[in-house]
């Protein structure tokens, strides 16, 4: 306990000392002269591609956030400390780093056209949920099996493809006959059965990858992964009533 509470101390002070680099003010704009911009020389502790808009002030003085997809973590303005974890605001209990991760769900689902997307839904939904699924999957053939009841309750499902095994493998293969078959709703139906698929059957070009890549960004790490329109993640099946019941519950969570 005592050498966990010195690193925190530790911690404190160069977050504390950095602070003066950054003035503590998450709202204030960077620089327009990159050449001044305190954040160009920390770049170089991060992944190789980031940018200086991947790199913002956080609400903690001497703490930048960066993003990458979905994925947020946290820099002390001298590069000294990286932290991989969630920032809570001790006032409304909220967590902070959970709000952006939504956001930026949001918006990277968004930019994706719904004719990119297979989508199972009734008349007039009450709730529209994105689902990254793999046609092999127990879970999301359990999940599609009571699509029925899903949009008897409202429920609009929009699937995106996310085989796990990853490219050049069958379920792969099976994402992408899904997609260049005439009806793919039914095509997707009947694989999620177990009904044999015309495997040759082909065309010239698939979201499979795509879909594949957004997955990863978004933080998915197994199937069903099924996103609100909140940008809230829930993983795994559940029932569809539990489902709807955890939806309700996150809308209100949100007021």
């Amino acid at each position: 306990m005592l050498r966990i509470a010195a690193v925190l101390a530790l911690l404190v002070c160069h977050v504390a000392l950095a602070a003066r680099a950054v003035e503590g003010d998450p709202a204030r704009p960077m620089p327009a002269d990159a050449s001044t911009d305190p954040r160009v020389p920390l770049l170089k502790h991060l992944p190789a591609g980031s940018k200086l808009e991947d790199l913002q002030p956080s609400p903690i003085p001497g703490l930048y956030q960066f993003t990458q997809g979905a994925e947020i973590s946290y820099l002390t303005a001298d590069g000294k400390y990286f932290i991989d974890g969630s920032l809570y605001d001790m006032d409304s209990r909220e967590n902070l780093t959970e709000v952006l991760r939504a956001r930026a769900r949001v918006a990277m689902i968004d930019a994706v056209p719904e004719s990119q997307m297979l989508i199972f839904g009734p008349k007039n939904p009450l709730y529209t949920i994105t689902v990254f699924t793999d046609v092999d999957c127990g879970y999301c053939r359990k999940l599609h099996s009571e699509m029925a009841e899903l949009n008897r309750l409202g429920v609009r499902v929009r699937y995106m493809f996310f085989p796990r095994t990853g490219p050049n493998t069958e379920s792969w293969k099976k994402a992408e006959v899904v997609w260049c078959s005439p009806d793919r709703n039914d095509a997707l139906t009947r694989a999620k059965a177990g009904f044999p698929l015309d495997m040759n059957k082909t065309c010239e070009s698939t979201p499979v990858a795509r879909e594949y890549a957004l997955g990863q960004s978004v933080g998915v790490r197994g199937t069903p992964a099924i996103l609100t329109e909140n940008g809230d993640y829930i993983s795994g099946y559940m029932p569809p009533r539990e489902l709807v019941q955890q939806i309700k519950d996150l809308q209100v969570a949100k007021r």
